[in-house]
Parts: structure tokens; sequence; C-alpha cells
């Protein structure tokens, strides 16, 4: 009986280590299953099927029947959506190289020893990140009207008309103008954090050898936080084949902005105004692998090169 007894608790204690990670992480495997992989598949499912009706003439039904691959192949000729993705690529040449460039740009210098008022710095970098992407878009969408714009207001008491921002080609920069001032100070701060854990004697070493700060900053820390760089490139990239907010809530200011401006306004007209739900699963699907793939191949071209690099 004491022996028995004895062997309980020690059959217990040996338990309880094992299953403790998976009852720790058992929440967030639910939560990833309920509110990622449930609606990704139910997504994917609804790509495959396709709105019929039947009956014909008014007392039709719509049904709901199985069409394979239609969808993709409408999605992948739509000549919306391929144009949207013309107008994503121009957005992202200039949005994403600016964003990176000012926010690399911004680390250094405030990695800088005789720079003042850092904090101070970093935080009025950094608020812009902090404002809601539509409170942004409308307060630069009342910057951009030619009847409350102070930038138009100044070209025109200096006689030169007011600034089209809202029109095409100069939409393009108003509406990537949006995205890098929210977008900078966030990257700043992965790049900047990067910089705090190199080691402070290759700065040492590099002054001993005649290094300024310009060289310094060229040839070791640039180097150096080049994952970080490559991290935010991938974060900036997600984001661009992402927008939405900019230009869904600037369109009624302009007539530029049409109702399928970028791949995700597609996306919600299908969704919520056509009533096309198949299309718009279909054409969701399409973007998250294009988005996937673009980042897998980002990742491996900076891998292939830190390889190299090594050797």
């Amino acid at each position: 009986m004491t022996a028995s007894v004895q062997a309980r608790p020690r059959a217990r204690r040996t338990l309880r280590p094992r299953f403790a990670p998976y009852l720790f992480s058992a929440p967030a495997v639910v939560l990833y299953v309920a509110f990622m992989l449930v609606p990704v598949g139910y997504a994917i499912w609804l790509s495959l099927r396709a709105y019929r009706l039947v009956g014909g003439g008014i007392l039709g039904t719509r049904q709901d029947v199985f069409v394979g691959l239609e969808n993709y192949v409408s999605v992948l000729t739509d000549p919306e959506l391929l144009a949207s993705l013309g107008r994503l690529a121009v957005y992202g040449l200039i949005a994403v190289p600016l964003t990176l460039g000012l926010a690399l740009l911004f680390a250094l210098m405030l990695d800088v020893p005789a720079v003042r008022a850092k904090r101070f710095a970093r935080t009025a970098i950094f608020v812009p990140y902090a404002v809601p992407g539509v409170v942004a878009a409308l307060l630069w969408g009342f910057m951009y009207l030619p009847s409350t714009s102070p930038f138009s207001y100044l070209t025109e008491a200096a006689g030169w008309g007011t600034i089209p921002f809202l029109e095409n080609p100069t939409l393009f920069g108003s509406l990537a103008n949006i995205a890098i001032w929210g977008g900078v100070g966030f990257n700043m701060i992965i790049i900047y954090t990067s910089l705090r854990g190199i080691p402070t004697e290759l700065y040492e070493s590099a002054r001993l050898d005649g290094a300024s700060e310009v060289q310094i900053a060229l040839r070791v820390k640039v180097p150096l936080v080049m994952p970080a760089v490559v991290l935010t490139l991938v974060f900036s990239l997600i984001g661009t084949l992402q927008v939405y907010g900019e230009p869904a809530t600037l369109q009624p200011m302009t007539r530029d902005i049409s109702q399928t401006w970028a791949p995700l306004m597609t996306i919600y007209r299908d969704a919520f105004v056509t009533d096309d739900l198949p299309a718009a699963a279909a054409s969701s699907t399409v973007l998250a692998l294009g988005t996937v793939l673009i980042s897998v191949l980002v990742l491996a071209i900076a891998n292939r090169r830190r390889m190299e690099d090594a050797k």
C-alpha cells in the first residue's frame, strides 16, 4: 500500500512537466486555428464556388455551385485588378524607398554621440505612427484640398496657382506621403534598436584608425544593421500590397481615385458592393499568395547575399 501511494505522486510529477508546455501554448493555438486557419480555409473553399441563376426570369433562384479554378482565371485576367496592381507598383516605388531611406537616416543621426535631445527626437519621429491611418488620411486630405490647403494658399498668393495634390500624376506622391509620414517612425525604431546592439568597441577602433562619423556610419553601422533594414523592407512591402485606408479615405475628395484604385478596394467592391463573395475570396487568396511569395523572395535574396559576404 505504501509503495503504491508513493508511486502516484512521482507519476504526477513526471507527467506535469511534459504537458505544461502544451497547456500554456493551447490558448494561442486555439486562437490561431479559430481566427487564422479557419477563415483562410473558408476563403479558399469559397473561392472555388460561384453564384448561378437557376430557373431564369424573375422566378429564378441564385444557387451556390462549385466552379473550380474559374474565379482565379477571372481574377488573373481582370483588367481592373491588373491596372490596380500597376498603380500599386508606382505607389510602392515612391513610398518604400523613401520610408526606408528616411528611417535609416534618422536612426544613424540619433546614434551619433554628439546629438542632443535624443529622446525628444525619437518621440517626435515616432508619434505619427501612433496616429490611426484614417485620421492621418483625413488630416493630409484637408491639407491637399485647394480650399483648405496651406501649401496651395502660399503658392496661390505667390501667383503660381494651387497645387493639384489630388490629381494624377501628383496623386501618387500625395498618397505615398501619408504612408511615409506614418511609417518612418516605426521603421526608425527597429533600425535604431539594432544600432544600439552593436558593440561600442567597433566604433572606438574605427575612430582610432582616423574614421569620421560619416565613414563609421557607412562602413560599419550600415552593413551591421542590414538584417534590420531587410526586416523593415519586408514590412513595407506587405504594407504596400495591403494599402486601402489612404485611397479609400481620399476617394470622396477627388475623381482620380476609383472604386478599384487598389487591389483591396477591388476586393471590397466585389464583397460588399456587387455581392460577389467568391470573386472577392479568389482575389484575396491571390493577393495573400503574392504577398507571401514576395516576402519569401526578399528574405531569400537577403540570406543569399549574407552567406556570400560571410564567405
